[in-house]
C-alpha cells in the first residue's frame, strides 16, 4: 500500500489495523524518486522507491510506503517548498518530518535522492548548454550545506531502528559519446566532475549517519576500459553501453532512468539495506548536535496527519498497475510555472571538445533539463 495522504482518522485506523506490525517507508527526492519518464512526460510507478518498496514489502509484510518525491526538486525547495504542494506541510522535508512524528518509532526506512537540480536548473546556459563556473561554485557549496541540513534533520527525527539511505548519481553526459569525437571528449571531461560530485554527496551522507547507495557504481559510470558492442553504435565503453541500456539518453537525449534503470537503482538501495536486515542494526550514531532546522521545519502539529501528495485513497495491495503508467499515487500539485517535467535538453551540458571543466566542490551534476512552458497559472 502506497500512502499519499492520510487524514488523522484514516491514519489511526491504519495503525490500529496493522497494530505493532505496521511500519513505514518514506521516500524523498527529485525526479529520480518520482519516476519521471520522458516518453509519457509524467511521473510513473517505475520509480526506484516503488520497486524498492515491493522488495522490502516481501520481508516486512506490514510495511507501508509514504511517497513524497517531486520532479524538479532542489535541496533548497525540498527544505522551503516551491516546486510541489503538500497538504498540511510547507515542503517535502516538512511533510517527511510530520510523517515521522506521527509514526514515531514505526518508520523503518527513509531514502533520499536530491542535489542534482541545484546546479543544472541554475548554472546551465540555454541553448548552448554550457556551465557557468562562478554559479557552479556558489550553488555547489549551497547544495552541500542544504543536503547536510536535510540529511541531518531527517536522521535526528528517526530512531535507532530507522535505516537512512541516500544515493549518488550516474553520469548523465555519457550519451554524448555517440555524437563523435567532440562528444567523446566532452564525456571524458565530465567524468572527474561527476566523480567529485558523488564524492561530496557521499561525504555529506556519511557524516550525517546515512548509508550510501552507489548508483554511479551500479551504472558502471567510471568504466571507460571495458568495451561492449552496442547495436547501431559498435564498440563503446561499458559505461556508455549502460547509459544507453538503463536511461533514455541514447534514444531521447534524456538521461532519466527508464524502468530497467530504476530497477538497477532499487537494487543499489536494496543491497545496502540487506547488510542490516533488522532496521537500525549497525547504524552510525546520529550527529551529536541537532541539525539546524530550515525555515520550513516547524514542529509537528499535535494532531496526526500524514502529509503527502494528493488525497486519493491508497491503492489496493492486490492491484498491480501497468509499469510506466501514471498511478496517481504521487501527484503533488505544481505551483504554476515553477513546475517542470524533467525533460532533458537535447544539447549535452558539456558541449564541444574545447570546453574547460573544473570539478568544484560537491557539485551534484545530473540532468541537463529544459523548462517546460506551463499551461497553468
Amino acid at each position: 500500500m502506497t500512502i499519499v495522504l492520510s487524514t488523522p482518522g484514516l491514519a489511526a485506523a491504519d495503525d490500529a489495523a496493522g497494530g505493532k506490525d505496521t511500519t513505514y517507508y518514506i521516500s524523498l527526492g527529485d525526479s529520480l524518486a518520482s519516476g519521471y519518464q520522458p516518453d509519457v512526460d509524467k511521473d510513473t510507478d517505475v520509480a526506484y522507491p516503488d520497486q524498492l518498496y515491493a522488495q522490502l514489502k516481501q520481508r516486512t509484510p506490514g510495511l507501508k510506503h509514504i511517497r513524497l518525491g517531486c520532479t524538479a526538486e532542489t535541496t533548497e525547495s525540498l527544505i522551503n517548498g516551491g516546486k510541489c504542494d503538500y497538504p498540511n506541510a510547507k515542503s517535502q522535508l516538512d511533510a517527511a518530518l510530520k510523517a515521522m512524528a506521527q509514526h514515531q518509532g514505526k518508520v523503518a526506512y527513509v531514502t533520499l535522492s536530491v542535489g542534482a537540480n541545484d546546479i543544472l536548473l541554475n548554472c546551465v546556459s540555454r541553448p548552448a548548454g554550457t556551465l557557468d563556473g562562478a554559479c557552479l561554485n556558489s550553488k555547489s557549496q549551497a547544495m552541500a550545506k542544504n543536503l547536510a541540513q536535510i540529511a541531518g534533520t531527517l536522521r535526528q527525527a528517526g530512531t535507532k531502528d530507522t535505516q537512512f539511505v541516500g544515493s549518488t548519481y550516474h553520469n548523465p553526459f555519457l550519451g554524448a559519446w555517440l555524437q563523435g569525437p567532440a562528444g567523446q571528449q566532452a564525456v571524458k571531461e565530465s567524468a572527474p566532475l561527476v566523480q567529485a560530485a558523488n564524492a561530496g554527496i557521499t561525504q555529506v551522507y556519511k557524516s550525517t549517519g546515512f548509508k550510501v547507495a552507489d548508483v554511479a557504481g551500479a551504472f558502471s559510470s567510471d568504466d571507460f576500459t571495458t568495451q561492449v558492442n552496442v547495436p547501431g553504435a559498435g564498440e563503446v565503453p561499458a559505461n556508455v553501453a549502460k547509459i544507453c541500456q538503463l536511461t533514455w539518453a541514447c534514444t531521447k537525449q534524456d538521461p532519466h532512468p527508464n524502468a530497467d534503470g530504476h530497477k538497477v537503482i532499487a537494487g543499489a538501495f536494496a543491497a545496502v539495506l540487506a547488510k542490516n536486515d533488522a532496521p537500525g542494526a549497525g547504524e552510525s550514531p546520529a550527529p551529536s548536535e541537532p541539525a539546524t532546522p530550515g525555515a520550513s521545519e516547524s514542529p509537528a502539529p499535535s494532531e496526526s496527519a500524514t502529509p503527502g501528495a494528493g488525497e486519493s485513497p491508497a491503492p489496493s495491495e492486490s492491484a498491480t498497475p501497468e509499469p510506466g503508467t501514471d498511478t496517481g499515487a504521487n501527484t503533488p500539485a505544481p505551483n504554476g510555472d515553477l513546475a517542470e517535467t524533467g525533460a532533458s535538453s537535447s544539447t549535452p551540458v558539456l558541449a564541444g571538445a574545447g570546453l574547460a571543466i573544473a570539478a568544484v566542490g560537491a557539485a551534484a551534476v545530473y540532468f541537463a533539463r529544459k523548462r517546460r512552458t506551463s499551461e497553468e497559472n
